[in-house]
């Protein structure tokens, strides 16, 4: 019987584009051959107007997203037993559909 093959060693470098931003609204848009995320800032003017500038979108393979979903899954149980549950609020009829706030 032949040895496991060893997993390829990863490299990581950032391009010169490479730029880190803040986000406190994700869409998620979804195609057969795709799921996008759309990123921006969401703020609020007045109690009754809610702005979200978005400022970069991300698209990410079915098997990718897949593999995201399960990251931050297992990332956000890790958070939350150092740090006490997360609890998300009602989700406002100002923002558009699939968003995170």
């Amino acid at each position: 019987m032949s040895p496991s093959p060893q997993p390829p060693q990863v490299n990581l470098a950032q391009t010169p584009d490479y730029r880190e931003s803040y986000a406190n609204s994700v869409q998620v848009r979804v195609s057969v051959w795709d799921f996008q995320l759309v990123f921006g800032l969401a703020s609020s003017e007045s109690p009754d107007q809610v702005t979200i500038r978005n400022h970069q979108a991300i698209y990410l393979s079915p098997q990718q997203a897949k593999a995201l979903w399960n990251i931050l899954g297992q990332n956000i149980a890790q958070y939350e037993q150092a740090f006490g549950a997360l609890n998300l609020e009602p989700k406002s009829q100002n923002f558009p559909q699939g968003s995170v706030n």
